[in-house]
């Protein structure tokens, strides 16, 4: 059997799926790539619907021209006057006008105010319903039940059925765990070379743990893993000692209203924190000394945030004289 193929655009991947809950997708996509649809592409987050816009515009006929990527929650009715003027300086216009694919990135977060500005600046199938328009093929995201939104009146039904000309549900990665050998094998190739690291391997009873865990962040939450097990070079992890990354696969995900607003900020604070140190232990080369400087604390209180956070030990083995 040949090993699934993966592909690069603009620092996103694309893995061939080989699991039933993806092929039929894949299906779809390959028929509505060449043409003009709108497409509406709903998912959890870190499901993968950035990296599924991308591989519809690479497979269409606009694969040459631009891949316009706007964030809704971050656009203002202002933002919509100018598409709807075809004010010519400003940006997002000219993004627009140059582009060959429009991607609405988290279309559920788009203000109420602005949805009816969006309306009139989408063009009906083939009619042009003003001067000015979007005049790219647009395909948009959401994490949110749209449908659900509709019903409690925060999304406007007429533009969710303006952007629905064809609707992908994509599954999340504990609905597709056959792909996850394929995607952490992708992942250590492109984490390997850009930290300058030599790849590992995971034991079969390291890639049974990263099967049997539940991975609530979807496929970005697993890059992330295979990124912090290539930047530590700790063979132990590669080997099974997961638990750090991934947490107990055992355990299922925490209910959202179980935490308090203390035990929240107190995780959110000690994630933070790790990230930081693993940063500066990178860029000092794991010499713990010069890292503890960079973070202005002392060696003594970096040893003690290390083993506070399970890192005590984390050094490669392969770079000696790390605390000279």
């Amino acid at each position: 059997m040949s090993r699934p193929s993966a592909t690069i655009s603009d620092g996103l991947h694309f893995v061939d799926s080989i699991s039933p809950a993806t092929r039929p997708l894949e299906r779809v996509i390959i028929e509505i790539a060449p043409t003009d649809i709108p497409v509406l592409i709903l998912g959890e987050s870190g499901s993968g619907k950035d990296v599924t816009a991308q591989r519809i515009h690479g497979l269409s006929r606009h694969r040459t021209e631009p891949f316009a990527k706007l964030m809704c929650a971050n656009l203002s009715v202002r933002d919509l006057d100018l598409v709807l003027s075809g004010e010519k300086a400003n940006g997002i216009v000219e993004r627009l006008s140059n582009a060959g694919t429009v991607f609405l990135d988290e279309v559920g977060d788009l203000e109420q105010a602005c949805q009816p500005k969006l309306l009139h600046a989408l063009r009906d199938g083939g009619r042009v319903l003003q001067d000015t328009w979007i005049p790219a093929r647009v395909i948009s995201s959401s994490a949110r039940h749209l449908e659900e939104e509709i019903r409690n009146g925060r999304f406007r039904d007429e533009l969710y059925y303006r952007l629905n000309g064809a609707c992908l549900r994509l599954p999340p990665l504990r609905r597709r765990k056959e792909d996850i050998p394929a995607l952490v094998d992708f992942f250590l190739d492109k984490y390997s070379e850009e930290l300058g690291r030599p790849k590992c391997y995971f034991s079969t009873n390291a890639m049974r743990r990263l099967l049997d865990y539940h991975w609530p962040g979807n496929i970005r939450q697993l890059e992330n893993a295979v990124r912090n097990i290539v930047a530590l070079g700790d063979e132990g992890l590669a080997l099974g000692d997961l638990e750090m990354v991934v947490g107990n696969p055992s355990s299922p995900p925490p209910l959202p209203h179980t935490y308090s607003l203390k035990e929240a900020a107190r995780a959110a604070s000690q994630q933070a924190e790790r990230e930081l140190i693993l940063k500066a232990l990178q860029r000092t080369r794991w010499n713990r000394k010069r890292a503890a400087q960079e973070l202005r604390i002392s060696y003594k209180a970096l040893l003690y945030k290390l083993k506070q956070i399970g890192m005590e030990d984390s050094e490669p083995s392969h770079s000696p004289g790390h605390d000279l």
